[in-house]
């Protein structure tokens, strides 16, 4: 499969996204966007965790930025390492380029260490402050957070998408401790009858951002919520 262009509801700051894992993310979100409600899981992301050789022939050219493994958690702590280093060796061809990494496990960021192109940046989806073990099977939010606070020296980024509902100076006091260069904030946008917050917490948690002077990428589901 070539290089594929951003489109949709992907972020408008990424220019293009890239997968060679295969097979069903661990992490079981019951939201996963992956799954489309009316023709299912593509077969790509069925199956056991796996690597897609073909993938590894695609020339990622120069400046890119690249979304990397969009379709699945690369860092889930079910993920072989190797796997993990082929991809980023993969990356090292093409330094040229900017690669996003995304994931609900960041502390595996921190295992990895300096193993990474040096134009990175580094994401972590935190829907919220509340425990949510029954919508997946991901690392609690509070353990994302306390990775994504000791992850310094280095460009990162947050995303509470889909925003549920949460408690506004605990989840501004995580946002403020970790301090992204930048967080995307979205709602769910695919009708799973999520736990939402209300209009006044949405505005209030963004008045909060400003305070912090934290960069806010709203995403146009959002409009939803406010």
């Amino acid at each position: 499969m070539p290089l594929t262009k951003a489109k949709g509801n992907m972020y408008p700051w990424v220019t293009h996204t890239h997968a060679h894992l295969g097979g069903e993310c661990p992490h079981k979100c019951c939201y996963c966007y992956v799954d489309n409600p009316r023709f299912g899981r593509p077969a790509k992301y069925t199956g056991e965790l796996r690597l897609i050789e073909s993938e590894f022939k695609v020339k990622y050219g120069t400046g890119r930025t690249i979304f990397i493994e969009n379709c699945n958690d690369l860092f889930a702590k079910e993920v072989p390492t190797l796997f993990i280093f082929r991809i980023i060796e993969h990356c090292f061809d093409f330094p040229e380029n900017t690669y996003v990494w995304q994931t609900k496990n960041p502390a595996r960021y921190l295992e990895l260490g300096d193993i990474f192109p040096k134009k990175s940046i580094f994401g972590c989806t935190i829907e919220t402050n509340r425990e949510i073990s029954s919508i997946g099977m991901a690392p609690s939010p509070q353990e994302r957070a306390e990775a994504m606070i000791k992850l310094v020296n280095t460009r990162k980024f947050l995303t509470l998408e889909p925003i549920l509902d949460f408690d506004v100076d605990i989840l501004a006091g995580w946002i403020a401790d970790i301090n992204p260069e930048f967080l995307n904030l979205g709602a769910d946008s695919k009708g799973h009858g999520l736990p939402e917050p209300t209009v006044e917490k949405v505005h209030a948690l963004v008045a909060k951002l400003a305070e912090y002077g934290i960069e806010l990428r709203e995403k146009h589901n959002l409009a939803r919520l406010k």
